[in-house]
């Protein structure tokens, strides 16, 4: 049974970017040696299946759990690279295409979020609805920074490397407008996304061959690093605990909370009449409106 206005999400707070962007490292990595070294079309199955399992696992579980969003975390991070790599080796779609497509995309599911529950924040994941709008969100910011970090790396000619140093840079920007007191939301969102690209250039940069720019170590052995490394990071999460939502956490979701009735707005005081309204008094013979039997 959901506790009631606990958020299913864990404390924004540097092991949270940490994680995060190790995820993304981890995503990128699996799914090119998945589908190098395996079956592609059996690979990206596979991928969606256990994506399936763990979001389920998640949507099951009454509040945030460690293990369950992490796992989650990860499987998208997998699966959304899988999904933005089949768009352009296999169907084709040059990398410009699908950034927009993504883009758009994310724009759309934003736009539903904000008209539909009137908030955007992470505090606020207390509901199924929003748990739903919030993974939905998550997927099309991993397919974005994946394709984005391709773009850059391979249409514009930047490398893997430079790419990964210009994505890092650019986090900064998020980073010093929330310590100006710029929109927390936006802020959030902004770096969220920017952890993808992040994450995946420097995988790529170490798992790929000299001749596409890489280190040429493998890309397995950079998944089994990866994996390691995020395996080992949830674990410590889970045994301290500093990955649980705070009383500040708890506070702010609290203040998100919907409202009774779902009616979004300041409640309605009830109807009193005018100053110097009186009731007159019932008129001779009156017996009230006619009874319909």
């Amino acid at each position: 049974m959901r506790t009631a206005n606990v958020p299913k999400v864990p404390d924004v707070n540097p092991w949270f970017w940490a994680v995060k962007v190790l995820t993304t490292a981890m995503g990128e990595a699996v799914s090119d040696f998945s589908v190098k070294e395996f079956n592609p079309y059996l690979a990206v199955f596979c991928g969606f299946v256990v994506f399936a399992l763990a979001l389920t696992w998640q949507f099951r579980v009454p509040d945030y759990r460690t293990w369950p969003y992490w796992t989650a975390v990860s499987m998208v991070a997998v699966f959304g690279t899988m999904v933005a790599d089949a768009m352009h080796v296999g169907l084709g779609i040059p990398y410009k295409v699908s950034v927009t497509l993504f883009a758009v995309s994310l724009a759309v599911v934003l736009f539903v979020w904000y008209r539909t529950e009137r908030t955007l924040s992470i505090h606020s994941i207390t509901t199924r609805r929003r748990e739903v709008f919030y993974w939905l969100t998550v997927c099309c910011t991993f397919a974005l920074g994946t394709a984005t970090g391709d773009l850059t790396a391979t249409t514009l000619h930047l490398g893997y490397f430079t790419s990964g140093v210009v994505f890092t840079l650019a986090i900064l920007i998020p980073l010093v407008a929330w310590r100006l007191e710029v929109n927390p939301v936006l802020t959030f969102w902004v770096a969220y996304i920017l952890t993808r690209p992040i994450g995946a250039s420097f995988a790529d940069f170490f798992g790929m061959p000299k001749s596409s720019g890489g280190l040429g170590i493998g890309h397995g052995p950079v998944s089994l690093v990866t994996v390691i490394l995020v395996v080992a990071c949830v674990a410590y999460l889970a045994k301290t605990g500093k990955d649980q939502p705070t009383a500040a956490d708890l506070a702010a979701a609290a203040d998100y909370a919907p409202p009774a009735g779902g009616q979004y707005g300041p409640p309605q005081p009830a109807y009193a009449p005018p100053p110097g309204y009186r009731a007159q008094p019932p008129q001779p013979g009156y017996r009230g409106a006619p009874r319909r039997d």
